[in-house]
């Protein structure tokens, strides 16, 4: 089908990157179009297929953090989405620098992977909720000494309290649900945090204030 989601799978695990693949394949609205294990073979793949999707992991050989930067300079209409074990907020950070607009972490389920990629192909960003809740656990932590007060985004109660949400996982409807206001004045207080923190997308938010809040340069 045609308006199907079209992804490569990239990773060095035989076993693993056949179970990501049936996965996919179990979806009416995603297809496999192209399989590899390491970074040069995602850069091939992404040139010679021109995927909608493509899935990384961080530790493959070639690194799947450099393949994402590769991608992103040289077919920037692919997205990516690093598929991984580690849980460090460094590589987070340093993944969605390279371009990357997801980060999940191996052993989430299939459901989720799916909505992950579905969720991405509309243009919106993700990361593992529990790791997102790290990170807005540590962008609330007390500034450093090597911190200004200038230095820190003034964001009102309430963008906080949006942005915790965001860090959950949650989508703006949910949010304005929960908070009991409208989908639309969640949009407009997204759109406002972002411009505040420079930043292009939600989960790019939520890392702006981390390292804004640790006195680290953006």
């Amino acid at each position: 089908m045609s308006d199907r989601i079209r992804v490569a799978v990239i990773d060095d695990h035989p076993l693993f990157r056949e179970g990501v693949a049936h996965t996919i394949r179990s979806s009416k609205s995603l297809e496999v179009v192209a399989e590899g294990a390491c970074a040069d073979d995602a850069i091939r793949i992404v040139k010679d297929q021109l995927p909608d999707i493509v899935l990384l992991d961080v530790s493959m050989p070639g690194g799947g953090i450099e393949a994402a930067r590769t991608i992103s300079r040289v077919c920037p209409v692919v997205k990516t989405i690093m598929l991984t074990v580690s849980e460090s907020e460094e590589h987070v950070a340093q993944a969605l620098a390279a371009g990357a607009q997801g980060y999940v972490l191996k052993g989430t389920s299939g459901p989720e992977l799916i909505n992950t990629m579905r969720a991405v192909s509309r243009g919106e960003s993700y990361v593992s909720t529990g790791l997102a809740a790290r990170l807005l656990t540590i962008a609330k932590r007390p500034p450093t000494a090597a911190a200004h007060d200038g230095d820190l985004p003034e964001l009102t109660k309430r963008e906080e309290g949006i942005l915790d949400h965001v860090a959950r996982g949650m989508t703006n409807k949910e949010i304005a649900k929960t908070l009991n206001i409208s989908e639309k004045t969640v949009k407009h207080y997204m759109t406002n945090i972002m411009q505040k923190l420079h930043v292009r997308n939600r989960v790019e938010a939520v890392l702006a204030f981390q390292r804004k809040a640790n006195g680290r340069p953006n």
